[in-house]
């Protein structure tokens, strides 16, 4: 679901909400309505006609747990009327291996793979999880404000990617930087390390996660495997540097 830096179809998308996410409704303007995302608190605009209500025990109860999360490129949610496309890092809220539920309405059935939070793996297998998971992205084409497998930005990509370890990333590139420990050089940089790069005016502008074989995985114009040195980005296809290194921290230990 689109939500929109303000309140017309024809605003900038600043993110998306996924399946099985909960939002916060703030402000009501026309047919819009103002929201942040219980997540990550983002904010933004939504259409009324994307709403769905839920009541307060059910958002207190999604906030209070982490959730399965999609693990297919796209896979189905069905009740005996319904069937709704669900994507890779979508939220299964309240899944117990066969039904979730999705507000006040009666189960859902999902029949697909998904994490399980309540298990949380070794950072091993986190890093080994986000290694393989990374691969269903690439070719995903880039989209400003997206976050699904079939349109995301740079930082989008990294919070998507990331949850599905359970590990909650902020939104965009400039906040995530503030997580983790720096790495002092890229020689000493492991895989599910996040790498930022900046812009002349030193703003940061991009974030990637380092992949195996000194390639970094990230969104520039479209989910891609790409060298990246202490310069920054190498750009193969066309030979010269895309962005420039300012930063590589580590969010898993």
């Amino acid at each position: 679901m689109p939500v929109r830096a303000e309140p017309t179809d024809r605003a900038e998308l600043v993110t998306e909400l996924l399946f099985g996410e909960c939002y916060t409704v703030l402000q009501t303007q026309g047919s819009w309505l103002r929201i942040e995302a219980a997540a990550d608190h983002y904010l933004g605009w939504i259409d009324f006609k994307q709403h769905l209500p839920v009541s307060a025990d059910y958002f207190r109860a999604w906030q209070a747990q982490d959730h399965p999360r999609v693990l297919d490129v796209v896979q189905v949610v069905s009740d005996a009327t319904t069937r709704q496309p669900v994507t890779l890092g979508c939220r299964l809220p309240f899944f117990d291996g066969m039904t979730l539920k999705l507000g006040d309405d009666r189960p859902l059935f999902y029949n697909g793979p998904a994490t399980n939070p309540a298990q949380p793996g070794a950072p091993e297998r986190q890093l080994h999880l986000l290694r393989k998971m990374g691969q269903h992205y690439l070719k995903a084409p880039y989209v400003w404000g997206g976050k699904n497998v079939f349109g995301l930005d740079c930082s989008g990509l990294m919070q998507s990617l990331f949850g599905l370890v359970g590990v909650q990333l902020p939104r965009d590139a400039r906040q995530q930087i503030a997580l983790g420990q720096p790495v002092d050089f890229v020689t000493q940089a492991r895989p599910g390390d996040l790498a930022f790069f900046d812009n002349v005016e030193g703003a940061i502008v991009h974030v990637g996660m380092v992949y195996d074989d000194g390639l970094i995985l990230h969104a520039h114009g479209e989910v891609r495997l790409d060298p990246l040195d202490h310069h920054g980005i190498f750009n193969p296809g066309r030979q010269k540097y895309s962005h420039k290194l300012r930063l590589i921290k580590r969010v898993i230990n």
